[in-house]
């Protein structure tokens, strides 16, 4: 894994680092356009999430609350690996988290 594209770095809550790299970055941005400016609460979610859930094959899926975002209130959703090469897959906003938290709840704040 070619390292000279990561753009930012957190740790989980398990203490993992996670990266966030320019190709993931730009299928974010492509997918969700209106993610664009938002890095800081993507990180922030995975360092600090209201609740964690388990995806349906490895992933994790970080949701953290924000009052206010580019696009009202909204919990931000960040789908992440933390295997020995944590990084982050993916990344939207969300008003209606129950959707996402069918996938059981693994960690909450």
């Amino acid at each position: 894994m070619q390292n000279n594209n990561i753009i930012e770095t957190t740790r989980s809550v398990s203490g993992k680092i996670i990266r966030l790299t320019l190709k993931q970055w730009f299928h974010i941005t492509e997918s969700h356009d209106y993610m664009a400016g938002n890095i800081d609460n993507i990180m922030e979610t995975v360092n600090s999430p209201d609740y964690i859930v388990k995806g349906l094959k490895d992933e994790l899926i970080a949701l953290k609350y924000y009052p206010t975002t580019n696009l009202g209130e909204k919990y931000c959703v960040v789908v992440y690996k933390e295997n020995k090469d944590g990084f982050i897959i993916t990344s939207f906003f969300t008003s209606k988290p129950e959707t996402i938290k069918k996938g059981g709840v693994v960690w909450q704040k």
